[in-house]
């Protein structure tokens, strides 16, 4: 690591200050800023945090009880390889960044970091000589913002768009070339697998494509990386880039679409026999993550605004059900080459923690392989019509916690440490939002009643 830090500092002389990122459970990056003449010391194990800088609530506040229970005790910051990279947008160009693990004091890994709980599932995969592959689409709402509300910044300044949408729109594009464009050199100094920008359904909703991975840990800081550097690149021309997951009502929300297979130690993929079904496998795998997505909704919608995705009319899933090219259910298997048959798991919001997303699927995924689970058959046509039937996921927050917190799935999964922070993060998250009065709430009832 030595070598990387005086490579990197020989290298980029106009960097002044190193920002440490380390991910809490919330996937909001908390650190500090180190300057470059004291990086070394992050590399000799020198920067602790408290343990539970991990499990703060989505507004920066300390989970109480995890506090007092623990002494509030240090854990150890390390720098993950390859993570020590320029930050293009930053003033001057004169920042650079490096992404950091928690460890505990021993030296082992503290179960509460999610990046350590989605090492802990690939090396499941791994034991068989199984190399999990994945990629993301990442969606995300480009807006102006006065103080009082979001405003589209995508709209045609013309005629302000009285009827929405413009998907795939190219036109929308050529507006913030300057910015895509920025966004996309920034990409290559950072190495991030972007693979193009789209425009989505809502006004000033896009979607960044990333390529497939055979590395879900990386992938997943690679997901992380990509928000840091869209927001960043959007705020120096003065928009806001948010991954809020339903920001406007009435509109589509923000997602973050997995596409999942896996390869074996020949590199042949576990899920291809040659045609459009799939091996037995991919059908194991798919009623995996069927069982379990009532058990993880928590993990794919951490914020209470969230669960606004999930309505009728919304294009999220709320039944847990499959199909083959069908873009209305919860997992999709793409149609094309058999040697990339794979799983679209649609059901994340944007907000969601990449680390846990990754977590969850595949050891889902892998569980419905080793019980040889069987998945109902796959839905044809209207998977949104499902609504109603009994087999709902979780669509209030409430609820999702709950079913989170009792599950034998998780625990094994995640683990009990992550099980237990994650949920009391959560739980203290849902009564603050509880404790407050809406505009709506003024408006409907206060001269009414």
């Amino acid at each position: 690591m030595a070598i990387e830090v005086d490579w990197f500092l020989r290298a980029h002389p106009e960097i002044t200050m190193v920002e440490a990122l380390l991910p809490d459970a919330n996937g909001i990056l908390r650190g500090k800023w180190v300057p470059r003449g004291k990086l070394a010391k992050i590399y000799q194990g020198e920067l602790k945090f408290p343990k539970t800088a991990l499990s703060l609530d989505i507004w920066g506040r300390d989970v109480e009880e995890l506090v007092f229970a623990s002494g509030d005790e240090d854990g150890v910051c390390r720098p993950i390889e390859g993570s020590l990279l320029p930050t293009p947008w930053s003033p001057a160009a004169q920042h650079g960044q490096v992404m950091l693990s928690l460890f505990e004091p021993d030296g082992s890994p503290y179960l509460g970091d999610p990046r350590q709980v989605l090492k802990q599932v690939v090396a499941r995969y791994r034991e068989r000589g199984w190399r999990p592959v994945v990629a993301a689409e990442l969606e995300f709402s480009l807006v102006e913002w006065d103080g009082r509300g979001p405003t589209h910044a995508g709209a045609n300044p013309a005629s302000r768009e009285p009827v929405t949408g413009n998907l795939y729109g190219l036109d929308v594009l050529h507006r913030h070339q300057a910015m895509l464009e920025e966004m996309q050199r920034a990409c290559e100094i950072q190495d991030l697998p972007f693979d193009g920008v789209v425009k989505e359904s809502a006004p000033s909703q896009y979607e960044f494509n990333m390529q497939h991975v055979d590395n879900p840990v990386l992938a997943a800081r690679q997901i992380l990386m990509m928000k840091r550097l869209i927001k960043g690149i959007a705020e120096r021309h003065g928009l806001v880039a948010s991954f809020m997951p339903k920001p406007f009502q009435g509109e589509a929300g923000n997602g973050l679409h997995v596409h999942c297979s896996v390869l074996d130690r020949e590199g042949r993929n576990v899920f291809d026999n040659g045609a459009e079904s799939g091996t037995p496998e991919l059908k194991h795998a798919i009623a995996g993550c069927l069982r379990h997505m009532p058990d993880s909704f928590l993990i794919f919608a951490p914020s209470f605004n969230g669960y606004r995705r999930f309505q009728k009319g919304s294009h999220a899933p709320t039944y847990p059900g499959w199909g083959y090219e069908n873009r209305t259910v919860a997992l999709r298997v793409p149609a094309g080459s058999p040697a990339a048959r794979r799983i679209e798991h649609r059901v994340a919001g944007a907000d969601a923690n990449p680390y846990l997303v990754l977590a969850v699927i595949l050891a889902a995924a892998l569980d419905g392989i080793e019980q040889r689970l069987e998945p109902p058959p796959p839905i044809s046509g209207d998977g949104y019509s499902r609504e109603g039937e009994e087999e709902q996921l979780p669509i209030f927050m409430q609820d999702a916690l709950r079913i989170f917190s009792a599950s034998d799935f998780i625990r094994r999964a995640l683990g009990r440490t992550l099980q237990h922070t994650f949920a009391l993060t959560k739980d203290q998250e849902i009564t603050e939002f509880l404790r407050h009065i809406t505009t709506m709430e003024y408006q409907t009832y206060l001269q009414r009643l």
